[in-house]
């Protein structure tokens, strides 16, 4: 069976490291996560989810949730907090793209508590 992707461990990366380009390995590792999509933001590809609750202040403690697990692995998203909704988006800048480290890091924030909104 294989390793829950959220289990996996984040390797430090280099400039050189491999991308998740487009292929069996991004399409097998985006279909072990839930409700997230690969946008493309002034060509690099990055993985990004919206997620919804009943108010700001849940919203921000998520996002704090996020920084505190960003902090942790010492790899960082782009976070945006509005009323009722955080989006999440994670990519190596390193790399200009998607890293598996991208996909981990997306299992683990799917794992945090979230009140999703009625």
């Amino acid at each position: 069976m294989p390793t829950r992707l959220s289990q996996e461990t984040c390797e430090a990366c280099r400039a050189d490291a491999p991308r998740v380009d487009d292929g069996n390995e991004r399409q097998m590792l985006l279909d072990r996560l839930h409700d997230w999509q690969i946008v493309d933001q002034n060509g690099i590809d990055q993985l990004q989810r919206r997620f919804t609750f009943k108010n700001f202040a849940e919203a921000m403690n998520f996002a704090n949730q996020v920084g505190e697990l960003a902090e942790t692995a010492n790899h960082h998203p782009a976070i945006l907090v509005e009323w009722g909704a955080v989006t999440v988006t994670w990519w190596t800048h390193k790399i200009h793209g998607l890293h598996r480290n991208d996909f981990i890091m997306a299992a683990r924030t799917e794992q945090l508590p979230v009140i999703i909104k009625d």
